[in-house]
């Protein structure tokens, strides 16, 4: 036994069991450093990368505390972004496994109202929300936080960063003054530490340095002259490297959409991620990208926030981020779960002084390399296809029935089959390439839960 061991904390017995079953025996050091405080019942800054775990550390503190019998909303989890907001309500009804009757509802912007307004009435124990949508359900007397016990800022810096303050302020003006409050987020700036001292009383800090949890990460620097030679370092890049998944960040949405549209030009499968995008389109690109039908995703921070992919390839900094914490989030993004990581930063002359901020955070000398000269060749094609079903959880499609008529009388390999991604309205399935003609053939056939459903290929 050792102190980061989950059997040393005071937890129920049945979450203990739970997480003995998903094979979670030792914490994450944002884990063993934030829980013991947070099931104490005091408030907590918890700060550390995406990836590290922070959402088990304020979930079992939910839980932990959750009074089933008792039909009222117990803990409230605000989040940036709805992408966020689905992966902790995934991740919190996942951890609940073994606690019977536990209700979490989603509550986010893009989505019907009405629906929402529907399943509050029916009661709920924990709410999981983007601060706009919470924000209206409590102005129309629609959800009432008045027996609250736990609220919980989770990536806090970027929905500061998004604009939410008024939201949060109004939101917080109907939460009970006696509560135990947990901040979690990737960065603590100055604007985050104002909201901290007003919101939480006597915080005991849980910081992770960003340096620690990404020690395998090889990291190299390349100098570039203008814009066009931007473009052309990354297009060498990544014929250098030819990643499997790669992460491309820039500083802003029309710089997205420009590197998306050179790369695809180049014949790499790229597409971009902004805040320009319609809720239905971000589902179709965060899903293909996460299930390796598409190759590079070209983003803005504030955009990519709340993406959890496995076995990231390759992070790549078109341009250099506002500030040292910001980077090692990004390229925290690869290398996760002790697997090595490697990450690029292209940098100009206008962006030296962050370079010197960097190398200053570091305490290690950076040494700029020279873009590696590549002559392009055949650039491989993604391994998996992303076919869209026109129905959902609203239809009552469960992973299963996608699951079972692939692989029926004249189907596909299960082997062959990939991420099954299920909404409200329409659910999406990756599967091999080389299956791709004969699943969609199948899916368009065949009737799902008694039913024809319209398919495409995507």
């Amino acid at each position: 036994m050792t102190s980061t061991d989950f059997t040393q904390l005071p937890l129920k017995p049945e979450l203990l069991q739970n997480l003995e079953s998903l094979g979670y025996h030792r914490m994450t050091p944002i884990q063993a450093l934030s829980l013991p405080p947070v099931l104490a019942g005091k408030d907590v800054i918890g700060q550390g990368k995406t990836g590290s775990g922070k959402t088990a550390a304020f979930g079992l503190g939910i839980l932990n505390r959750l009074d089933v019998s008792f039909w009222r909303v117990q803990a409230l989890v605000l989040c940036p972004t709805r992408e966020l907001a689905d992966q902790v309500t995934k991740s919190l009804r996942t951890l609940a496994r073994t606690q019977h009757n536990v209700k979490v509802l989603t509550l986010c912007g893009g989505m019907p109202f009405g629906p929402q307004v529907g399943s509050l009435e029916h009661g709920a124990h924990i709410i999981v929300g983007t601060p706009g949508r919470v924000e209206e359900h409590v102005r129309k007397g629609k959800l009432d936080l008045g027996h609250l016990r736990l609220l919980v800022l989770d990536e806090a810096d970027r929905m500061l960063d998004m604009g939410f303050q008024p939201s949060l302020e109004a939101i917080l003006e109907h939460v009970p003054a006696q509560r135990q409050t947990l901040l979690f987020s990737a960065t603590y700036p100055k604007h985050i530490e104002q909201l901290a001292q007003r919101v939480m009383q006597q915080p005991v800090m849980a910081r992770v340095a960003a340096t620690e949890t990404a020690p395998r990460i090889e990291q190299a620097f390349y100098w570039v002259a203008n814009e066009d030679d931007r473009q052309q370092a990354l297009l060498k890049l990544l014929h250098a490297e030819l990643p499997e998944s790669a992460l491309v960040f820039c500083r802003t949405r029309e710089a997205t959409g420009d590197v998306a549209d050179a790369l695809k030009a180049a014949g790499f499968s790229a597409v971009a991620l902004n805040g320009d995008l319609e809720q239905k389109q971000r589902d179709q690109v965060l899903v293909r990208f996460a299930n390796r039908s598409v190759s590079v995703l070209v983003a803005t921070d504030v955009a990519a926030r709340g993406i959890d992919i496995e076995a990231l390839d390759l992070v790549i900094n078109y341009h250099m981020a506002l500030d040292t914490e910001v980077h090692l989030h990004r390229i925290g993004r690869t290398g996760r779960a002790d697997q090595a990581g490697k990450a690029c930063t292209l940098f100009s002359d206008k962006e030296r002084l962050r370079l010197a901020d960097l190398e200053t955070y570091l305490g290690t000398p950076i040494e700029p390399r020279t873009v590696p000269e590549v002559k392009p060749g055949v650039i491989p094609k993604p391994p998996m296809v992303t076919l869209q079903l026109d129905a959902g959880r609203k239809q009552k499609i469960r992973p299963g029935d996608i699951l079972g008529a692939l692989t029926g009388d004249g189907g596909i390999d299960g082997k062959a089959v990939g991420k099954i991604a299920l909404f409200d309205q329409a659910a999406f399935v990756a599967v091999q390439r080389a299956s791709a003609k004969q699943a969609l053939a199948k899916l368009s056939q065949d009737k799902i839960k008694g039913r024809s459903v319209r398919v495409r290929r995507l």
